[in-house]
């Protein structure tokens, strides 16, 4: 290979990929932040109080923080592939492998072993006496959950400040994030009232529908327990059809959810490995809707015991909760949904597994307005879109035969069309359901159509 040609592949002083001197004090003050936080984890304590708090999560949070402004500032807006072309798209270096094995053994740590994690906690105790009036315990999680969302946010609006649909579904969850899912349940609990997620409900936060939690609050907070309950029944039974109809499932899974706004923002890097091959869309079809269906059953169960006094299945729910708490939320949505960010895209869980984006799909595939339109005389086949789709879908394909994208796993994100450089891609919500696609118009006999087009041929 020439010299020249090699030196084209370095990267220079003036670009924003290379490495510079003011790169690397933020990297060095993010390591030293993540060593202070892993020798809490380890069980050396530092110190007590907010010298050690400030010190190790300042250094984390000024050290990310700069690290991305620093990249992106200097950039022309909009996405850049970055060497991530065709060829190696879809591998994984060794620092994926190390990321995911520790992301892998905190959730482990965490759900199955929370008393190693003692000194992280105590570490976030300053934080937790202020909002909860009580240790960290379980609420430093939450803390560092809000604080990756906070974090990774900023990079996300560097990043795509060309698009204002961008930014504001980046401020939208950030904003929910910080007061439904992190300030309020703090607060309700520093109060003596029912720690409750109000931007989560069944059958994403199952329990909200469960009839023993249901009675719990009735009876330990009558005037709280009543108002969550119209607020579960109301969130789930009204509002979910109506705006899907209108908006499709974007306005729950880009724009609120607290696992979508985790996925958009620490699993924006890794958005290009999401698997795009027929046999990845085929489990997607069987695993989600299969745990929607449990839950479903699963719940239907527990309120027949509760009617009939638990003389049917007896003990048979108690150990179907159990269970569907362990596989589903701590190993499917925890330790499978965020650990597999760096291998798998930051979708893994919304895409495979969560119960509410199957509710939210089937309604969108069959009965919204919303649709991704193309304009395929002006596709220039780059492939951007599906590289960068988080869900998999072969956005491309669409776009060259110019027919609207209708699919149940498209949350509406719009990095397909934040990255496309010829605006060949619009998300649009149309004056009707029926016009989207041929059959559009008749729902239940398209979904018998495609229930059979699932089934694998005989032989």
């Amino acid at each position: 290979m020439r010299s020249d040609t090699l030196k084209n592949l370095r990267p220079s002083r003036n670009d924003p990929q290379g490495w510079n001197i003011t790169r690397g004090i933020f990297a060095a003050m993010t390591f030293a932040g993540l060593g202070l936080w892993f020798s809490a984890a380890i069980g050396h304590r530092i110190s007590d109080g907010w010298m050690a708090f400030l010190s190790c999560y300042g250094l984390i949070t000024m050290g990310a923080v700069g690290w991305s402004i620093n990249i992106y500032r200097r950039t022309t807006p909009g996405i850049k592939n970055h060497g991530n072309t065709q060829q190696n798209i879809q591998n994984r270096g060794i620092s994926a492998w190390i990321l995911f094995v520790l992301l892998a053994v905190f959730y482990a740590f965490y759900y199955w072993h929370p008393n190693a994690l003692s000194g992280v906690k105590s570490l976030t105790d300053p934080i937790a006496d202020i909002l909860r009036g009580s240790n960290a315990d379980w609420f430093v999680y939450s803390y560092l959950y809000t604080l990756m969302v906070l974090i990774m946010a900023i990079r996300m609006l560097y990043r795509y400040r060309h698009s204002a649909y961008q930014k504001l579904r980046t401020l939208s969850v950030v904003l929910i994030q910080l007061t439904l899912a992190f300030w309020l349940p703090a607060w309700l609990a520093k109060t003596d009232r029912p720690e409750v997620y109000l931007s989560y409900f069944w059958p994403l936060a199952p329990e909200s529908l469960f009839p023993a939690n249901i009675s719990g609050q009735l009876e330990r907070h009558p005037a709280w327990g009543i108002g969550l309950v119209g607020w579960a029944l109301t969130a789930i039974f009204i509002a979910t059809p109506v705006l899907t109809y209108f908006f499709g499932k974007r306005w729950y899974c880009s724009w609120v959810c607290g696992c979508g706004g985790l996925a958009e923002t620490l699993g924006d890097p890794f958005r290009h490995l999401s698997s795009k091959k027929p046999t990845a869309w085929k489990f997607e079809r069987y695993s989600i809707h299969s745990v929607l269906i449990v839950i479903t059953l699963g719940t239907l169960l527990l309120w027949l015991n509760q009617l009939m006094h638990f003389e049917i299945f007896g003990v048979l729910s108690i150990y179907f909760v159990k269970a569907y708490k362990f596989l589903v939320v701590s190993v499917l949505a925890g330790a499978v949904g965020v650990a597999f960010y760096p291998l798998m895209g930051g979708r893994v869980w919304c895409r495979f597994f969560c119960p509410m984006a199957a509710i939210l799909g089937l309604i969108q595939r069959f009965y919204s307005r919303f649709r991704i339109t193309t304009n395929g005389g002006q596709c220039m086949s780059c492939g951007n879109c599906s590289t960068y789709c988080e869900m998999g879908i072969d956005v491309r394909s669409y776009a060259q035969r110019q027919a609207n994208i209708v699919r149940a796993s498209c949350v509406g994100c719009g990095i397909c069309s934040a990255v496309c450089p010829r605006g060949v891609l619009n998300l649009e919500n149309g004056r009707t359901h029926k016009d989207r696609f041929e059959g559009a118009d008749r729902p239940w006999q398209e979904f018998r159509r495609s229930l059979r087009a699932g089934k694998p041929k005989r032989r």
